[in-house]
């Protein structure tokens, strides 16, 4: 079985990855990881014994981390890019849960009041 077929069974959020293949798989020393997890930038979840563990979501986001260092941005606004992209799926997908079933074609006419 390939790698990508193993993929595909693994849920995108399983952490199933150690430090030394995350950061192989994301192009990035071990360090690293460890560095941008003690600033919050990607955070993975803990073994027992206190292990991280990544999954293929926060290996795609240290990938974006490397892309946005390599394009000259400092971590302080990698961390604002990153938290801003997160607000800005959480609101899409609000409004998605929120216009979900509204096909309405219907127009509302606004006409403000006179003044006396």
């Amino acid at each position: 079985m390939t790698a990508q077929r193993v993929r595909d069974f693994i849920p995108e959020d399983a952490p199933v990855y150690v430090i030394s293949v995350a950061a192989e798989l994301a192009g990035l020393h071990p360090q690293t990881l460890r560095q941008y997890d003690r600033m919050g930038i990607v955070s993975p979840r803990r073994a027992s014994g206190r292990n991280r563990l990544y999954s293929m979501r926060d290996i795609a986001r240290l990938r974006e981390v490397q892309q946005l260092a390599a394009e000259g941005m400092n971590l302080a606004g990698i961390q604002r890019v990153l938290a801003l992209t997160e607000e800005l799926d959480l609101l899409r997908a609000k409004l998605a849960e929120l216009t979900e079933g509204q096909n309405s074609t219907a127009l509302v006419v606004w006409r403000p009041q006179r003044r006396r």
